[in-house]
């Protein structure tokens, strides 16, 4: 994902600094004309705008805290960006605490695969103050498609854990319904366009329908043990609000069954994996085999 919002910034036409732990990760993006960095903690006073894209905000609040050092020194005017699935019980108060020191922090959100941010279709929904949206509105929209002013920080990230949720029962959703469609003897693929053509598509369907039906999880656009990671994280934050989630309980469970058969390298599609297995329904590489 990060390669593909730095691709879409060298092309507007912006100078980007690059930093990753994987050197392999940011040479294609240097040779498109990006600037590497090679010392973290130097890389705040070299930008007006810093942006994330890291795996969970824990490691969100290491960088910008231990390795980035946002609270000593001046920073003031520095926009941060933080395009994680943002917890926002981390974000919100390390957004007061950056706040104080004139520095603005943004969970600004992605919602879409790392295919449609490759092609720009990715949208942001964004938290934070709205005139440090309003001064990287142009930024967001040279990576994404559209972008969304949700309100107070900590609303960008929970908007995003809500897009997820739905996305989820979803994909659980589409799952068992074509379970139950080769149960009954029904060819899954004819099934799957008609479900297409009914009052029941969704993008899940667009985005993870022929993946089922092909059992093709190889190479994962979205791993199982993401997925999972992110509905854990929405029903920590769900507790914190007494707010009942029992499709998403639901989703935790089969998706916690499935990482404990050592599936959690999949592609999220896989959930229907876990129904295949509780209707005893063989692979249907498996039954190509046999033939």
């Amino acid at each position: 994902m990060g390669a593909c919002l730095a691709s879409h910034l060298i092309e507007a036409g912006h100078q980007l600094y690059l930093y990753d732990l994987d050197p392999e990760k940011i040479n294609e993006i240097l040779k498109k004309g990006g600037k590497k960095v090679d010392n973290l903690s130097v890389l705040a006073s070299q930008v007006e705008v810093l942006i994330l894209s890291l795996p969970n905000s824990t490691i969100v609040y290491d960088v910008l805290i231990n390795q980035l050092h946002l609270l000593e020194g001046e920073h003031q005017g520095l926009i941060i960006l933080d395009t994680t699935t943002a917890d926002p019980d981390i974000t919100i108060p390390l957004a007061a605490k950056f706040k104080v020191r004139g520095i603005d922090l943004l969970d600004a959100t992605i919602s879409g695969t790392s295919e449609m941010c490759a092609a720009k279709d990715a949208i942001f929904m964004v938290g934070g103050t709205k005139l440090a949206f309003d001064q990287c509105e142009a930024i967001l929209l040279n990576m994404g498609r559209e972008a969304f002013y949700m309100g107070d920080s900590g609303t960008g990230a929970a908007t995003k854990l809500v897009v997820n949720l739905v996305l989820a029962i979803n994909r659980m959703g589409l799952a068992e319904g074509l379970t139950l469609a080769r149960k009954s003897g029904l060819d899954p693929l004819q099934t799957l366009e008609i479900l297409k053509r009914s009052a029941a598509s969704s993008k899940a369907m667009d985005q993870k329908g022929y993946r089922m039906v092909n059992e093709s999880f190889y190479p994962p656009v979205g791993h199982l043990s993401t997925h999972y990671k992110d509905v854990r994280l929405m029903l920590s934050y769900a507790a914190t609000l007494n707010c009942p989630l029992p499709l998403a309980s639901m989703n935790a469970q089969a998706l916690a069954s499935e990482i404990s058969k050592g599936r959690g390298d999949r592609d999220s599609s896989a959930i229907i994996s876990f129904y295949n297995d509780l209707a005893n329904l063989p692979s249907i590489h498996s039954i190509l085999d046999k033939k």
